[in-house]
């Protein structure tokens, strides 16, 4: 085991940021995208922040690929990065929406973990970063099912980090708020597809509350940048909130009582 670290879903945002960032700190950085078009643009991007990184081809829903991978690199850090945005009450939600969601942002970086771990056992050191949101921490309606995935992330990470703090392997979570990534996108394309819905009001706010927010939303750099400091430092913390937005609503999760948020959030969204 080298200085290898793979961060996967590297195609752009929060994953090409670190991907970059990682390089820029001397590791051989990974990064895993789905197609060869996604591949050279991740190389092009690097090339001109003036660094190298390497690329692979992977889904992380693919257990097989996921192995191959893993046991080629056999990583020093894995960066758990990959998701899929998934938008909507969850009345109009699928089964088959619902597990792809959980089957890409909670069974995958497990599986990813779980494969990397036996090379860093017998390295006797190793580095987990799983990239949660501040969704992992509040809720809010018409994202319930990003929501379990990010909360199930953060429970099950919790478990692993105690499971394997004795290898000298640790685990950490990071939990963005709102930066310029792709996912916005995703989720107006979701919102926009659900006409004739009995929450068309709350879509139809939350649609705004996107465009609004568009010039508040930080620079992916900053989050790579706390994904690298959990990667490179001796011990790093179990949580690395990130953003003034996912501190404040961390915090109104924790002191603002169940009940008035709930009345709060309601009125605010017309539901």
């Amino acid at each position: 085991m080298g200085n290898t670290v793979l961060t996967t879903g590297a195609n752009s945002g929060i994953g090409l940021a670190t991907v970059i960032e990682l390089a820029k700190r001397g590791f051989h950085s990974v990064g895993s995208v789905r197609t060869a078009e996604k591949a050279r643009h991740v190389l092009a991007e690097a090339e001109k922040a003036g660094v190298t990184v390497n690329t692979v081809l992977l889904d992380v829903t693919d257990a097989e690929g996921c192995e191959r991978i893993v046991n080629e690199l056999r990583p020093f850090a894995l960066v758990n990065n990959a998701g899929a945005q998934i938008t909507g009450a969850v009345e109009e939600i699928s089964d088959d929406e619902a597990r792809q969601a959980l089957e890409t942002m909670l069974v995958a970086p497990m599986r990813m973990a779980r494969l990397a771990l036996p090379h860093m056992r017998a390295a006797g050191r190793g580095r987990i970063v799983n990239v949660s949101s501040i969704y992992g921490v509040a809720t809010t309606p018409l994202t319930g099912w990003y929501q379990a995935a990010k909360h199930g992330l953060e429970g099950i990470s919790d478990a692993l980090r105690v499971e394997v703090a004795g290898a000298g392997v640790h685990v950490a979570l990071v939990e963005p708020g709102g930066f310029d990534t792709g996912i916005w996108e995703d989720a107006t394309e979701d919102l926009a597809k659900r006409d004739d819905s009995p929450y068309q009001t709350a879509y139809q706010r939350t649609l705004m509350g996107i465009r609004m927010s568009k010039p508040f939303r930080g620079d992916p750099g900053r989050v790579a940048k706390v994904i690298a400091s959990a990667v490179t430092s001796r011990m790093p913390r179990p949580r690395y909130l990130v953003g003034y937005d996912a501190m404040a609503m961390a915090a109104v999760e924790r002191f603002v009582p169940t009940m008035v948020r709930d009345r709060i959030t309601r009125l605010a969204m017309g539901l």
